[in-house]
């Protein structure tokens, strides 16, 4: 019992490093837009990302294999142009905390694909999730008052549109292959989906790539960090804690956002923004509290 204890407390403790790194990055990125254009720094993040992560694939001899080129380049377009390109364009002329939110979306938007597409339908607890989400995002959008991010808002949606996509893609690939390695299958749809990112940075229009220390430290943060450590540290907490209470976990990443925007950009929420984001983090908490619920419960040996 001890021993689970001590399990399960490391695997918490790995979970709040994991949203620490995570939700710091929004204000990591804003910055490094500053030395680079944003689908640069996408090219840069998710090129050397899925390097290190063959790297690591390598080292721990698992599988390089490449198991289904087609599904896994619609993921990499996915997770990379869908949502990381657009999340940066997205970070260009909106507050980081406030995209870090709408981006956050995701888990809503995967409630309601899984509907059509894996035929898990939206019941009870989770119709409440479903309004408070929509309301949230109606409090920051404010259609009465159309702001100026208007679309850049729209985009950090549209990046969690496509992150949500790329959820539903892999458990349908998880349910043809159920031992597919996990960092394979990160790897290789990061690979194949940063070579359109390359292309899509040389060919917009963009100020030349200032390489000073903050953004070479940026692209570090985001490519060992971001990528391969907190990729590792995620895998650590999964294997010792249920996936809902992870999940649950990595909800923490949008609150930091919002707070180390706060602090160190200066984004001050004004009241619509604030209480939109506390909407859609209550829906973020009942989409999590519900999957807890839902896990399946040890049978008690006889």
């Amino acid at each position: 019992m001890d021993q689970l204890v001590k399990q399960r407390s490391q695997a918490l403790t790995a979970l709040l490093v994991l949203a620490i790194i995570w939700g710091y990055n929004w204000v990591v990125m804003k910055s490094a837009l500053h030395y680079a254009g944003p689908f640069q720094f996408a090219a840069m993040r998710t090129f050397f990302g899925a390097l290190v992560l063959f790297l690591v694939l390598y080292v721990t001899r698992r599988s390089m294999r490449l198991t289904e080129f087609p599904t896994m380049l619609v993921l990499g377009l996915l997770q990379n142009v869908g949502f990381t390109g657009v999340l940066m364009w997205a970070l260009v002329e909106g507050g980081a905390g406030k995209t870090a939110v709408l981006t956050y979306t995701m888990p809503f938007w995967t409630l309601l694909f899984a509907w059509p597409l894996l035929g898990e339908r939206v019941h009870g607890w989770q119709w409440l999730a479903v309004i408070s989400a929509v309301l949230g995002m109606l409090f920051i959008f404010d259609p009465l008052h159309i702001r100026a991010d208007a679309f850049s808002m729209t985009l950090a949606v549209i990046s969690g549109i496509s992150w949500s996509l790329s959820v539903i893609m892999t458990k349908k690939l998880h349910r043809r292959h159920p031992d597919l390695d996990l960092i394979n299958l990160t790897a290789w749809p990061m690979l194949l989906g940063s070579l359109p990112m390359i292309v899509i940075a040389f060919l917009v229009p963009a100020p030349p790539i200032m390489w000073e220390p903050y953004l070479i430290g940026a692209v570090l943060f985001n490519v060992v960090l971001c990528g391969a450590f907190a990729w590792l540290l995620w895998l650590f907490a999964l294997q010792r804690l249920p996936a809902g209470v992870a999940s649950m976990g990595s909800m923490l990443a949008p609150v930091i956002g919002v707070i180390a925007a706060w602090i160190q950009l200066g984004e001050v929420p004004d009241a619509m923004e604030s209480v939109g984001m506390v909407l859609i983090a209550f829906a973020l908490l009942v989409i999590s509290w519900v999957t807890i619920r839902e896990q399946p419960k040890p049978v008690k040996a006889i």
